[in-house]
């Protein structure tokens, strides 16, 4: 009676040492090749934990590759086994060519992940907020145009190492490089337009003439800078609507930037007023008025009368504020006090419009007075044609009948 031992690689060798293929020693190798893959992964994430204390940033990027790195060394190790034991058929050729293609689609994942890790921590030195400098906003305006151009590129990377796999896909790409300038020219005319936005992103990023959180005016429109893409700007507009702007626009078409080199910005406000006004108590009140509020940066305060024509005068007024979001409250508020300062304080200095009375019987006598009587007047109505004179004729000769009816419409 024969006694039963357990299977070891051994048995799967032939007298030669060349492993013999086979559906069993397939999944033997496949569980074996896992095991090492599971091992691996526990050592990283030791090392990782052991070294988090001291670079605290390694445990934030294991999270960010975890079930990456996780499914691509499972798909490895199962590569591995398929190259090593499966019997070779058409099942194990295609499963072979789908845990290939696995295998570049999982590791393009995880650089992607990587890269997505790398430049949030390097835009995270660049806060974007209200208090945001201008290097900072260019910092981040830059690090995210190269983290799309990064991400796109790997893409493509990983999609071009995916379809080479395929011997068929390699046929076309032998013939393609054959044709290569013809399909240039036809490739650079069809999307002609595309590349120019992805030229044109390429340049607003690394030219510095909009940034990130930008204050600016775009097809009349008032807005801030809120996403910079490769081929297009997403400006939300003070009413929380979204333009988006392809980026050619910034390249090719003149624009407002109210923040260009500095946040900071003056506005005005006018109002029409009486004669009566006086400017040198409305600027103390300008002035009470912006000391006891924190919109005013305390750079630029003046009055002034800009205009004095048609019965009223119109006073002009000069404020500064840090931002614009700042300064557009600050010119509605001076606006709202000086109104009220003008009903409460200086009810004279309200706009008025004067009318002059003139007395009928201190008119000019010496107007011409028209006899009613006198039919010379009443002919001025038809005159320049002897037939316009005849019907004055007509229309002036006195009736026989008083009751007879007028003969103006014969």
């Amino acid at each position: 009676m024969s006694v039963a031992h357990p299977l070891t690689l051994l048995d799967f060798v032939d007298a030669e040492g060349v492993p013999e293929r086979g559906w069993v020693f397939f999944i033997v190798l496949a569980v074996l090749t896992l095991a090492v893959a599971a091992v691996v992964l526990v050592l990283v994430e030791l090392l990782v934990r052991l070294s988090a204390p001291r670079q605290p940033w390694t445990a934030v990027l294991l999270r960010h590759t975890r079930l990456a790195l996780r499914l691509l060394l499972a798909a490895v190790a199962v590569q591995v086994a398929v190259s090593l034991a499966a019997p070779e058929t058409r099942f194990s050729e295609a499963l072979d060519r789908i845990i290939t293609v696995s295998v570049i689609g999982l590791f393009t994942w995880l650089l992607v992940e990587s890269v997505d890790f790398a430049f949030e921590g390097a835009m995270a030195r660049f806060p974007i907020g209200a208090d945001a400098t201008r290097a900072a906003r260019r910092a981040h305006t830059q690090l995210t145009f190269l983290q799309r151009l990064a991400t796109v590129i790997i893409i493509v990377v990983g999609v071009s190492a995916a379809l080479l796999t395929f011997p068929q896909m390699q046929a076309v790409g032998a013939s393609l490089l054959a044709s290569a300038g013809l399909a240039g020219i036809v490739a650079g005319l069809a999307a002609q337009s595309t590349l120019s936005n992805v030229f044109a992103g390429v340049q607003i990023a690394f030219s510095d003439a909009i940034r990130v959180d930008d204050i600016v005016i775009v097809e009349g429109e008032w807005g801030r800078i809120e996403e910079i893409t490769l081929t297009y700007v997403v400006v939300r507009i003070w009413d929380d609507r979204r333009l988006v702007v392809p980026s050619t626009h910034f390249t090719s078409t003149p624009f407002e930037n109210w923040t260009r080199t500095g946040s900071e910005l003056l506005g005005s406000v006018e109002l029409d007023l009486d004669w009566r006004v006086s400017p040198a108590a409305m600027r103390v009140r300008l002035a009470s008025v912006l000391e006891g509020t924190t919109l005013w940066d305390r750079r630029v305060s003046v009055l002034q009368v800009s205009d004095a024509v048609g019965g009223l005068v119109r006073v002009r007024i000069l404020v500064s504020a840090a931002d614009a979001g700042s300064l557009f409250d600050l010119r509605n508020y001076v606006r709202e006090q000086l109104v009220e300062w003008v009903q409460l304080e200086s009810p004279g200095a309200m706009p008025r419009t004067r009318v002059i009375m003139v007395d009928r019987a201190s008119a000019d006598d010496s107007a011409p007075v028209v006899d009613p009587a006198d039919d010379s007047a009443k002919r001025q109505l038809f005159s320049g044609t002897p037939e316009a004179h005849q019907r004055a004729e007509q229309m002036l000769a006195p009736s026989a009948d008083p009751d007879a009816p007028s003969r103006a419409g014969t």
